[in-house]
């Protein structure tokens, strides 16, 4: 179709312009896959969704970010782009076509998408469940250098790595410390079972636990069977996992104060 006729069938309200070059039939849905979809298009050859665009895409988030994501070669630039963009060129293997749209593959979506999240922790340790492996982002992370977010990323690795309960326990025990909490031991053994931080007075125990990727069906069904012999014991049980510690810590503090107010009587 020439420019004049893509510009009567505009004016007629028969197409719906959607960006630059980018139109839409006006008796078709305008719903966020189609904004995607027009951001990456209109972005011209070469252009993908990526970050968090690329993770809904995938289905790895539920909801589309506000705005689209897309990562454009760093040959051209896009003319009055109605998205957010970002010139990289990305290696073959870390592009890939779902529905006819070309978006960044899933590895390197997930290291994207782990950093510009609030909970990054969370959405890595999910994914490390249950849709990549630590090597293949290993991989992935080096084969991008230099991109934004690249130092974020690769903190992430090394927790994700070393993520185990000993690296919670250990952030359990500054937390402790820098609020000036007292009154509790570690590596304390009751009922045969070796409790983290025990606070014996009150009968407070608590359970760390590292990235849920790191533990098996063995591990989950052993702890749960030490967390039932606990609390039959007389041991009110908190359980706080290395991503509680490190993101919401203080809300670490103030359950655990609460739990030591209920057993000295308190409210």
């Amino acid at each position: 179709m020439t420019p004049k006729a893509i510009d009567g069938q505009v004016r007629r309200q028969e197409f719906r312009r959607l960006g630059w070059g980018v139109y839409q039939r006006a008796d078709h849905s305008h719903s966020a896959a189609v904004v995607l979809r027009a951001a990456v298009y209109g972005a011209g050859p070469g252009a993908v969704a990526s970050g968090l665009s690329a993770a809904w895409w995938h289905g790895l988030l539920t909801n589309p970010p506000p705005k689209p994501s897309v990562t454009v070669p760093r040959d051209r630039r896009v003319k009055r782009p109605e998205s957010a963009v970002r010139y990289r060129d990305l290696h073959r293997l870390d592009v890939s076509q779902v529905r006819r749209l070309g978006v960044t593959d899933i590895p390197l979506t997930i290291l994207e998408t782990a950093v510009e999240l609030r909970e990054g922790s969370v959405f890595l340790d999910r994914a490390l469940q249950k849709h990549t492996s630590l090597s293949i982002l290993r991989a992935v992370h080096e084969r991008n250098p230099g991109r934004a977010g690249a130092a974020a990323a690769r903190h992430l690795l090394d927790v994700a790595e070393q993520g185990g309960s000993s690296a919670a326990e250990r952030i359990l025990h500054q937390l402790l410390n820098r609020a000036g909490v007292t009154g509790w031991q570690s590596h304390l053994w009751s009922c045969g079972y070796e409790i983290d931080v025990a606070f014996v007075r009150e009968r407070l125990a608590i359970e760390v636990d590292g990235w849920a990727w790191h533990r098996d069906a063995h591990r989950f069904r052993a702890d749960m069977e030490r967390q039932n012999v606990l609390v039959n014991a007389g041991w009110r049980v908190l359980r706080f996992s290395w991503h509680h510690l490190n993101n919401e810590p203080n809300r670490v503090l103030s359950e655990i104060h609460t739990a030591l107010r209920c057993a000295a009587g308190g409210s």
